[in-house]
């Protein structure tokens, strides 16, 4: 995390759909927050996907994977996975995604950024 990082007010709990996401814009940076409320987890990456520079993570679909269930979201146009919790591309591409710090308090979401 960057030294100049700090806790921002990003939405109210209600504006992210259960087990899904929205984006969000702080300047010219879009981000991109997840709520696994099967989960009662909440993530944030980057919105753009790497692969083709498409602001489309928000939009993407939800799930997780593995033993750990390690939980991910696959970009809408070409299904290329991310890690929420490292960024890490899940697709076999060196492939990676800013993850960022996420609180919630009061039903309001908070993001380190």
């Amino acid at each position: 995390m960057e030294s100049n990082a700090k806790w921002r007010l990003a939405c109210q709990v209600e504006d992210v759909p259960s087990d899904g996401g929205a984006c969000v814009s702080f300047g010219d940076e879009q981000i991109a927050i997840f709520n696994f409320s099967r989960r009662n987890q909440w993530y944030a990456t980057e919105n753009r996907c790497p692969h083709k520079q498409q602001m489309a993570l928000s939009r993407g679909m939800t799930g997780s994977t593995g033993e750990q269930c390690e939980p991910k979201v696959a970009c809408p146009f070409h299904k290329k996975t991310f890690s929420l919790v490292t960024g890490e591309c899940l697709s076999g591409d060196e492939y990676k995604i800013r993850t960022y710090p996420v609180k919630v308090k009061d039903g309001k979401v908070y993001i380190c950024a």
